[in-house]
């Protein structure tokens, strides 16, 4: 594993380049966070972005769904794909209306995804998805069987060519607005864990006690 992604044309940042960063290990942390990814991509010349559980492993980013999903059928015939996500940390609110902002981490990771059909790999995506949702799930909930192994395709996107960007800070106000009485700074935002609401009456699991305390 190199220690930095593939820098191209298509993912060198442009618009503040400053807040670019093509290390392997930032744009791993941000997909490893995120929860949902959005998956570009072109289907008979409409272009659809779909909303998608993602997990990696290494430097391989996996993707599932039915095998009858318009979105992996699209991928697994080839087609160029874009997945990004992106993590908000908080809203900027500067002196004036023109300098609003929000601090974030994103990654994008473009190229041509596979079909799993490895039937180890196509497990190991499985556990590796279920597992990046919840550590410690894998080995509680029934494994999946043969019909529902049909029933799944598995895509597979080496994360080789991507970038991440990144804002953190206050408000960068101009220097002529910084006496005006308006109040500015930044709202912070994280994603909260809730109580969890049993579906029966065994005990909640070790993993996910220590889950939800973070």
């Amino acid at each position: 594993m190199t220690r930095s992604v593939r820098r191209t044309g298509r993912t060198a940042v442009k618009r503040h380049p400053e807040r670019a960063d093509y290390d392997r290990a930032v744009v791993n942390a941000i997909l490893d966070e995120a929860l949902v990814s959005h998956v570009g991509f072109a289907a008979e010349g409409q272009p659809y972005v779909i909303p998608m559980l993602h997990a990696r492993s290494d430097d391989t980013l996996y993707l599932h769904g039915s095998t009858g999903s318009r979105t992996l059928r699209a991928l697994k015939a080839g087609a160029d794909v874009c997945v990004t996500t992106t993590l908000l940390d908080g809203l900027v609110l500067a002196r004036s209306v023109y300098h609003h902002s929000m601090n974030y981490r994103a990654a994008v990771v473009l190229g041509i995804a596979r079909e799993v059909t490895d039937a180890d790999e196509k497990l190991h995506a499985m556990k590796c998805l279920v597992e990046h949702v919840l550590p410690g799930r894998w080995g509680d909930a029934r494994q999946p069987n043969e019909g529902e192994l049909k029933a799944t395709m598995i895509i597979a996107l080496p994360i080789d060519e991507a970038s991440a960007k990144i804002r953190t800070g206050p408000p960068a106000d101009a220097k002529d607005d910084l006496s005006l009485p308006v109040w500015a700074g930044v709202v912070p935002f994280e994603l909260m864990r809730g109580d969890p609401l049993a579906d029966n009456e065994a005990p909640v699991p070790g993993y996910l006690e220590r889950f939800l305390a973070g």
